[in-house]
């Protein structure tokens, strides 16, 4: 009995979860989200053009055509050919050829709807796909949606779509990682930057989350989702079309999320941009971004980053895209927090004095699914009012939970007492008292339930979380940004974890070996040039 009600009162989305993944048999996770997430789709836009097709045909006596591709375009849906519909592939789900139906409704979509060319799935009719198995996919997906209203039913989907992405990512593993971030990681950066309105830029953008989270902030705070536009890249034709399919779903318009394989660095694809927020999860210290070919380029405002490593180019593409009073919240290796190789440390001292760096967060490990580098996030702010000459730190080392051995996510109570913190600092011109305990500021400490923080409420420090710091003080500190330095140790830890702190200190080790092995890989390699000049001398 006791199981029977566990399987009634389990979401939807796992139930469906689970069965799609018991028909994938020995398809690599990697090759089957494009079947699963591609059907999804596709029964999204037949749910909208559905609903508008028997609204045209109720209203054909008054001259509507249900047929006209100008009725759906009016109303920004998709048009869905007669042998594209759902109902059509329902009927023929039991066919043998039904991969091949499949591929071909793709693309008369695509050729319908030229927005969508070039974005559709064309992998249905592969040998390794059983069309039995292809079938009971078709009908999974079908049913599971038939209990609802149709409006209800497109809200789902598009629930069920995200969902997805998610339980691939994490079956990837290291390859999932590279199209996804976690969706509380991206939960915490929208929380905390609240674009409500304008232009939002991710220049490497993945599947698009950050787009779909900042949607979902704008109509969960009573917004208009009309009043932002958004602006991507990604070098990734493989996740740009996952991209351009989950902001479909969304109803957002991603005519400006643009492909190309060089990558934004050196085809940016937004050179003109100017960015009310930039939200963004580069990729962690990479070394192959050509960044010998662009010594002299004019984002370089602060300082020429070093060839082995992006991110401090990626820091000031970011900037180079701010509007006048734009924010940025992005995500990094915690190494850039005290690197100097390659004159980071001065890239880093300059973005400081400049009062460009408003917040510093540092993240618990075993966040991203492709990497157990420590990361953390960075928050810069043009033209700063208020809290000019400050730097907020958040120690948020202890938040979060694991959902497997390998996985933590934040939870919403972490999420809210991250952004809280922050939005209670931002909102004031200066300190109002430090050292105090967390119970002042209506909330509990590390990794608790947070209930709402009284109005009016002030910012203050707190031991071992949080502490706004004065410029001077980190200048005094040699430009270091790692928040454990400021924010100091909390009044109580009796539920300290060692092996938890074990492994975060292993990690964060690992990662400083791995920056000793780039710079002597790269003394060598300034050596063997040295060395072959003289000779050629």
């Amino acid at each position: 009995m006791a199981k029977i009600k566990e399987q009634i009162e389990e979401p939807l989305e796992k139930q469906l979860w689970k069965a799609a993944d018991k028909l994938r048999k020995n398809i690599d996770a990697a090759e089957y989200k494009h079947v699963v997430l591609g059907l999804i789709f596709l029964r999204y836009i037949s749910v909208s053009f559905e609903q508008l097709y028997n609204q045209l045909v109720a209203q054909q006596a008054d001259g509507a055509d249900p047929e006209d591709r100008e009725e759906y375009a009016a109303e920004n849906v998709f048009y869905v050919p007669a042998n594209a519909r759902w109902s059509y592939l329902t009927d023929n789900a039991k066919n043998p050829m039904i991969g091949k139906l499949i591929d071909d409704a793709m693309d008369e979509i695509e050729h319908e709807n030229k927005t969508l060319k070039g974005v559709l799935p064309k992998v249905f009719a592969r040998p390794n796909l059983d069309p039995t198995s292809l079938g009971e996919l078709i009908d999974l997906i079908g049913n599971s949606t038939l209990q609802n209203t149709s409006t209800k039913s497109a809200d789902l989907l598009g629930h069920v779509f995200e969902y997805f992405l998610g339980e691939f990512a994490l079956a990837e593993g290291k390859k999932g990682g590279q199209f996804y971030t976690p969706r509380s990681v991206v939960e915490l950066l929208v929380n905390m930057l609240e674009p409500y309105n304008g232009r939002v830029l991710d220049p490497c953008c993945g599947s698009g989350g950050m787009f779909v989270q900042s949607e979902k902030f704008v109509k969960e705070h009573q917004g208009r989702i009309e009043n932002i536009s958004v602006y991507g890249q990604e070098s990734n034709q493989t996740t740009w079309r996952l991209c351009r399919m989950n902001l479909a779903i969304r109803g957002i318009d991603a005519s400006q999320v643009k492909w190309n394989t060089e990558g934004s660095f050196l085809n940016d694809a937004h050179r003109d941009v100017k960015a009310d927020y930039v939200l963004a999860n580069p990729p962690f210290n990479d070394s192959d971004w050509s960044g010998d070919q662009l010594r002299s380029d004019a984002r370089w405002q602060y300082g020429v980053p070093p060839t082995g490593n992006a991110n401090f180019a990626w820091i000031q593409h970011f900037i180079y895209h701010l509007a006048p009073s734009g924010q940025a919240g992005f995500v990094l290796a915690k190494g850039s927090l005290t690197s100097k190789i390659g004159g980071e440390g001065d890239i880093r001292k300059a973005l400081i004095d400049k009062g460009l760096i408003a917040c510093i967060v540092n993240l618990p490990a075993k966040l991203f699914l492709n990497t157990q580098i420590p990361a953390c996030l960075w928050f810069v702010t043009r033209n700063r009012t208020k809290r000019a000459g400050e730097i907020l730190f958040i120690d948020a080392r202890n938040e979060g939970h694991l959902i497997n051995r390998r996985t933590r996510e934040l939870s919403e109570d972490d999420i809210q007492k991250i952004a809280r913190t922050y939005h209670l600092w931002r909102d004031e011109s200066s300190v109002v008292s430090t050292g105090s305990s967390i119970d002042s500021m209506g909330s509990s400490f590390r990794g608790t339930p947070v209930p709402e923080l009284v109005e009016g409420t002030a910012y203050q420090d707190i031991p071992g979380f949080c502490a706004s710091v004065p410029i001077s003080r980190v200048a005094e500190l040699d430009y270091v940004l790692t928040p454990g330095r400021y924010v100091g140790l909390p009044e109580e830890e009796d539920d300290f974890n060692f092996a938890e702190r074990f492994t975060s200190l292993k990690a964060e080790f690992e990662e400083q070996l791995k920056e000793e092995e780039r710079l002597n890989k790269l003394i060598l390699e300034n050596l063997g040039k040295i060395k072959l000049e003289d000779k050629e001398a």
